[in-house]
């Protein structure tokens, strides 16, 4: 796993990023990593776990084929 070290952080950026870490009970580093992790790697929703927008239509439908099958339609 990579390191990564950052210089010349403003004060008043540091001192927003330690609040909001001490306000998770997280260190500064497990602050920064979820913030990258937000912004870079977002987690990807299934359409079955959407609320409201018909999602009991999808169960029991296997997703993956679903979109396979549609995308072979259009050949």
């Amino acid at each position: 796993m990579a390191t990564l070290n950052v210089e010349n952080v403003p004060d008043a950026l540091y001192e927003a990023l330690k609040a909001r870490a001490e306000s998770r009970h997280w260190s500064v580093a497990q602050e920064v990593m979820h913030i990258l992790s937000e912004v870079l790697a977002p987690e990807r929703l299934s359409i079955l776990e959407l609320e409201g927008l018909a999602a009991e239509l999808w169960s029991g439908v296997d997703g993956d084929r679903h979109v396979e099958d549609e995308r072979a339609s259009w050949d």
